[in-house]
This record gives structure tokens, C-alpha cells and sequence, in this order.
């Protein structure tokens, strides 16, 4: 006689929706150890509504799960409203990937950095499986486990707390499509119920087939059906992978079919009974009883046999990460075959006794009400499917994302980075971008400028601020605002460190500190030059004689020695050497000791002393426009001479006035401005109304605001 509603309210509604039989359970847990059933009831699919686990005819489906219903509900003299269920193992995709994470600079590895790793496993996994399939379906992430991890390129047991560039998880994710999904409560829902929990079968069989005390341990859980064995590997108290092979107890019927000569439900029979007896008895298709030994059964079996577990076993240890696990348990009518259970304990290099069948024995802790029901192997996913609801856990919930409501499926480990990658954002979404980087070489070797870092996302839970690695639970409120990119690099010839040096030439005994050129992709450039990806810089360590004339404002003639030997235009000067004017009169060696001395500085914009075949109007500094210009496009040897004029400017608050020039550049301060050049404080600061100079060579203006001191 049925209990009442009233009576026990944590009565629960268990469905398994099998392939080819429907099986419900409506019972309580009682406490850890017990669990009674108040009403049960089996049923076959009237036709081939469910297909590999999948429902093709949700109708159908609604309408047998609707007939099932009543039969319960007559059974407890009670309505049934909500219902339990699982998705069948065998609909779940699974994909292994390689996810890696390059860092610019040698980092500590901490534990966010390891979860971004694996949620970008999860991320490239879920892609992986969309172009596999084909299809632009929704997938829920029910699992995942790293088979490795990589550190620089070695393989490491834990990554937390090492030094790395580079760090790389080989890893498996598990996903449930959408559409199964939707097709089950679509299901439910049509025959008057409404799902309170939604777990996995495979899950399910573990809550009745491994207890709790056991999944602290490496165990799988192998179910042994009809076309595919379900596989699923605990560790530390939770499920870490999930597979499936396609092969199962129909493969080693139909040999049995072939061999005796009868149809698939006898030689399902004769399966059966060839474990349990030692012959077996039946009709074969002539109506003919017939009788053979077990072992000859057997004996046609066991090759194949031995290709399911040998599957099976290499499944097992792919998923536990190319090893084997400490035991296995097998759930399922094929695992009952003689010599499975030993031939996979083989495979997996375990002791016999560590592979063991789960059947009826597992049930010791189910009561029933009505003495006229069996313990069937049967009701170990529906009992799980119930167990899973007291344990309020795989179940989907629901959260908020920048208030839109999504569905989670809650595999117990929900993170905020779960929730916004459902919805589509990504590590890029939430990681801090730096701009580009500008790759160029440097005398022939690598170098690298860094754009700037970005803001890293702001991710709040329930208001308050969390990192990506945050547990999440229903009904909670999650807000992102994506981080940014930084600025992307920007370099100038004059900012590479090996242009802050110069190197001394001695013109007729006086020495002129002459600043380093630069080449990019073979042209001379100014400081000025801002560096492109893929640049060519050379820093040349020479000047050619004529560049050295012409820096010095002296014309080039025949005549001219380097280190007292015969030179010509094109004679490379390099740091000490000599250049001497064997014919210059007086006039020409007041001209050097003049330009000697207007070169105070270590530093000379590098446009100045380009040759002037190589000036354009870009190089040019601030002038006087067309004057500037006239000037520069002018033939040295026939330039006029402008007329002199006054300019008043504040070097340091101190008014200066320049005379006596047609134009003035930052050196001619050093005549009217007392400054001590020959005593080094750290580095010189120049700067024209603030502008940063890098030499004494920037133009002035009437009311120019100069800086001029020591940075210490």
C-alpha cells in the first residue's frame, strides 16, 4: 500500500530514460545508509523514440513517461509533480586538447595563473567540438582533468610556485550538447512534470555503486551496456573524466546468435546462462532444442571479449592520464560474462580481485515497501539519479551575467570564469592586453619594445570585486567589464641606449665628440626616427671623412690625412683617430676650433650630421619656415649669409639674450649662460619649454623656455 505525500516529504521521483526501457523510482532517503523505495515501474519504448541514449521522438518519450506517472501515482495515492533525471553517458563528447600560455617575461606561477591554463583548455575544447560536429549547438561543460602539465617545455607534476616563460596543460573536457538537454526537460515537461534535478547517468551509477568513503580514491566505473560502455574515473572525492567506447554486451550476443543458430533475444539467453551454468539449453531457429556446453560459449566469445576490455582499458588509462587507476568496478549485464572482469584486470595490470562486479549487491541498502519487488540491477542509475538530488549537486542553476539569466550546469565547482565563458567571453576578455610589440634587430640581434599592459577586467560578484577563480552558486549576480590594451610601442633611434654614447675625432689637435649614426634597412635616419616592426637597425660605430667635414661646416677638398695617411671622401673615422689638414691655413684651423667648441655635448641630433644629400623636410628642426628650408636645399659652398639678429630667452628663470647669429640652436646658450659641464651629477636634462632635448642642436625662438641642469 502506498505511503501519502503528506506522510514523507523528501519522497523522491527518480527517471532513468533509457534507450530501450524506462525505469522510475519513487523513494526517500532515509539517512547515509538506507533509502526506501515506496513504488517502482519498468517499462519498454512502444517504438524507437530514444536512439543511443538520445531522444528522437520527444511525443513518444512524453507519452510513455506520462503512462509511467500514472502507474506510480496510482501506486502512492498521490500526484507526482517534479521528477529527477539524467543525461545517459554515452551523449557526452569528449575532446582532448593542449593549452599553453606564454609569458613576456620569467613569472612566479601561482593558482590563477594554472586556472586561466585549464579554462583555456575548456575554452579551445568547447571550439574543438563545435567544429567537430558541425554544428552551431550549444555545449555545457559537465568535467574536465589534465592528463600533464609542461613547464618551459617540461613535463611537471605541479606548477604552483615554479619559474616559467612557458606553461602547457594537456588536458580531456567533457560536454553535454544542449539539444539532449533541452529534449529531456522538453520530455518531462510534456507528460506534466518539471525536472528538480538533472545529473548524469554516469554519475548517478557512482552514487549507488561506489560509496562515498571510496571516491576519495582513483576508481573507475565501467557500465557494461548494450551498444557502448560508459566509463568514468573518480579521484579525490569527484568525477575527473568522463568516456565512452562503442562497443558493449550486443557485439558478443550476436556471435553467440551466429553460433547457435538463433534469434538476438535467445542468444541474449544463452549469454546469460553460459556465466551461470555449465550448459546451456534453447531452440534454435529450426525449433530445434538444442544443448552445448558453457564452455564452448565461452570459448567463441573471449576473442572478442578481450577487444572490449583491451579498449576499455586503454580508455580507462587515457582519461586517468596515460595511467591505470587502483581499481575498477563494472556495472551492467555484458560486464557479467565469464572472464571480462579478468581479462580487464589484465589489461590494466591490476590484481584480479581489484576488478570487481557491482550487481545486485549493491543495492543492500535499498528497502522496499512492497515485498513483491526485486533488487534489480536495473535500479542502480534511477536510486543514483534520486541520491544526486539530497546531494544538491549536477544539477543545472541558474546565475546572472551583467543581468542576463543563463543556464550553468553545476558539476559542483562552478567558478566566475565558468559563468562568462558560457556567454562567450574569453581569457583575451579577461587577462590585462599589452599594446603591440615592435620586433626589429639591432646590429644583427633580436630586440623587443613592449607596448604598455591594459586594465585587467573588472569582475564583481554580487558587488563585491572577485578573481576568475571565485566559486560561484544559483541565483548569484555576476558583472564583468572586459579589460583593456594597453598602448602599443613606441621607440625613437634616440631612445636606444647604445645611441647615449659618442666617440672623440682630433681635427687638427682639437678633439670634436662627434654623436653615433644610425642605419634602418640601409638609409641613415635621424634620432627622430620612430623604429617599425620588423626594422633593420645598424648603430655604426664610424663616420665617413666627408660627414665628419660637413658636421664641421668645413668644405671637403683633396689634401685632407687619417692618422697621417692619405684620405679620401669616403675613408672610414672611427673613435680616437686623427684627421689633419696638411694644406689648411689659419683660416681653416679657426674654423675647426671654432665648430670644436660649439660641440659641448656627448650628444648631436643625428639629422645635423647627416649628409645633406639626406636631409628632408621631415628631419629638418623647428625654424623659421621657408628660410629653414632655403637654407637646408642651399649648396654649402654658395650659401648666403642671413643677417644677424637678437633673441631673448630663460634658461633656468634667468634671462639670457643671444646676439651676434642668424639663427641659435641650445649650444650657444653655454656662451651667456654659466653652466659647469666638466663635473658630472647623473644625467643632463635639456629641455626647450619643456619639450625633452635630446643635444644641444634644437632651434630657439625669441621666448624660448629652456631647462638646462643635472637629474642628481
Amino acid at each position: 500500500m502506498g505511503r501519502k505525500k503528506e506522510d514523507n516529504p523528501k519522497l523522491v521521483f527518480g527517471l532513468d530514460i533509457g534507450t530501450r526501457n524506462l525505469v522510475g523510482v519513487v523513494g526517500a532517503r532515509v539517512n547515509e545508509h538506507k533509502f526506501e523505495v515506496a513504488a517502482m515501474d519498468m517499462a519498454e519504448h512502444e517504438t524507437r523514440a530514444m536512439m543511443d541514449g538520445q531522444i528522437h521522438d520527444i511525443p513518444k518519450v512524453s507519452k510513455s513517461i506520462a503512462a509511467m506517472k500514472a502507474r506510480l501515482e496510482e501506486k502512492l495515492g498521490f500526484e507526482l509533480e517534479d521528477v529527477c533525471i539524467a543525461a545517459a553517458g554515452r551523449v557526452l563528447k569528449t575532446v582532448n586538447v593542449r593549452s599553453e600560455i606564454d609569458f613576456e617575461e620569467e613569472v612566479i606561477v601561482n593558482a590563477d595563473h594554472i586556472h586561466s591554463l585549464e579554462m583555456l583548455g575548456v575554452e579551445e575544447a568547447y571550439e574543438k567540438i563545435r567544429k567537430e560536429t558541425g554544428t552551431e549547438n550549444e555545449f555545457f561543460c559537465v568535467g574536465y582533468s589534465v592528463v600533464h602539465y609542461y613547464l618551459n617545455g617540461d613535463m611537471m607534476g605541479n606548477l604552483e610556485q615554479h619559474k616559467a616563460t612557458k606553461i602547457e596543460a594537456e588536458m580531456i573536457g567533457t560536454f553535454l550538447p544542449e539539444d539532449v538537454v533541452d529534449g529531456l526537460y522538453t520530455s518531462v515537461e510534456g507528460a506534466g512534470l518539471s525536472v528538480a534535478n538533472l545529473t548524469l547517468e554516469p554519475i548517478a551509477a557512482i552514487d549507488v555503486a561506489i560509496p562515498e568513503r571510496f571516491r576519495l580514491l582513483n576508481i573507475a566505473l565501467v557500465d557494461v551496456g548494450a551498444g557502448t560502455s560508459d566509463i568514468c574515473v573518480t579521484n579525490d572525492g569527484a568525477v575527473i573524466a568522463y568516456g565512452m567506447i562503442p562497443h558493449a554486451g550486443d557485439e558478443l550476443t550476436e556471435i553467440i546468435a551466429k553460433l547457435c543458430l538463433t534469434d538476438f533475444n535467445t542468444a541474449d539467453k544463452i549469454k546469460i546462462d553460459a556465466s551461470m551454468n555449465d550448459t546451456v539449453k534453447y531452440k534454435d531457429i529450426l525449433m530445434l532444442t538444442q544443448t552445448k556446453p558453457s564452455k564452448e560459449i565461452i570459448e567463441a566469445i573471449t576473442p572478442t571479449v578481450n577487444s572490449i576490455t583491451a579498449e576499455i582499458g586503454a580508455k580507462i588509462k587515457e582519461l586517468n592520464g596515460g595511467k591505470s587507476v587502483s581499481a575498477v568496478f563494472v556495472v551492467g549485464g555484458g560486464g557479467k560474462v565469464t572472464g571480462f572482469t579478468e581479462s580487464l584486470a589484465k589489461v590494466l595490470g591490476l590484481p584480479s580481485e581489484r576488478v570487481a562486479l557491482r550487481g545486485k549487491e549493491v543495492l543492500q541498502e535499498v528497502e522496499f515497501d512492497d515485498d513483491t519487488y526485486e533488487k534489480d540491477p536495473l535500479l542502480v542509475t534511477p536510486i543514483g539519479i534520486c541520491y544526486s538530488y539530497y546531494e544538491a549537486r549536477n544539477n543545472f542553476i541558474y546565475v546572472t551575467l551583467n543581468g542576463d539569466r543563463i543556464k550553468l550546469y553545476d558539476n559542483g565547482k562552478l567558478t566566475v570564469l565558468d559563468v562568462i565563458m558560457q556567454e562567450g567571453y574569453t581569457n583575451d576578455d579577461v587577462l590585462p592586453k599589452r599594446g603591440k610589440t615592435i620586433h626589429f634587430t639591432l646590429d644583427g640581434k633580436r630586440r623587443n619594445e613592449r607596448g604598455e599592459l591594459g586594465e585587467a577586467a573588472d569582475i564583481r560578484l554580487n558587488g563585491a570585486a572577485v578573481g576568475i577563480s571565485h566559486p560561484v552558486e544559483k541565483n548569484d549576480s555576476v558583472t564583468i567589464v572586459p579589460s583593456t590594451t594597453g598602448a602599443d610601442a613606441v621607440i625613437t633611434i634616440a631612445d636606444l641606449p647604445e645611441m647615449k654614447s659618442s666617440f672623440t675625432v682630433k681635427y687638427n689637435d682639437r678633439e670634436v665628440k662627434c654623436p653615433k649614426l644610425a642605419e634602418v634597412n640601409g638609409e641613415l635616419v635621424s634620432g627622430f626616427y620612430s623604429i617599425n616592426d620588423g626594422d633593420k637597425v645598424i648603430i655604426r660605430d664610424y663616420y665617413t671623412l666627408s660627414q665628419v667635414m660637413e658636421m664641421l661646416d668645413i668644405p671637403y677638398k683633396d689634401g685632407i690625412f687619417v692618422n697621417n695617411m692619405p684620405a679620401d671622401k669616403d675613408t672610414k673615422i672611427y673613435d680616437q683617430f686623427t684627421v689633419s689638414d696638411k694644406t689648411a691655413g689659419a683660416e681653416a684651423h679657426e674654423s675647426a676650433g671654432a665648430a670644436a667648441e660649439a660641440v659641448k655635448s656627448e650628444a648631436v641630433d643625428i639629422s645635423e650630421a647627416t649628409p645633406a644629400d639626406s636631409v628632408s623636410f621631415d628631419d629638418l628642426p623647428d625654424g623659421d619656415g621657408e628660410a629653414d628650408i632655403e637654407e637646408a636645399e642651399a649648396p654649402k659652398t654658395k650659401r648666403r649669409t642671413p643677417p644677424a639678429r637678437t633673441i631673448n630667452v630663460t634658461v633656468n628663470g634667468t634671462p639670457v639674450t643671444l646676439t651676434g647669429k642668424s639663427s641659435y640652436t641650445f649650444v650657444d646658450v653655454l656662451d651667456h649662460y654659466e653652466f659647469d659641464m666638466s663635473k658630472y651629477k647623473g644625467e643632463l636634462i635639456q629641455m626647450i619649454n619643456d619639450r625633452v632635448q635630446h643635444d644641444f642642436m634644437g632651434r630657439l625662438h625669441d621666448g624660448d623656455n629652456l631647462t638646462l641642469k643635472w637629474s642628481e
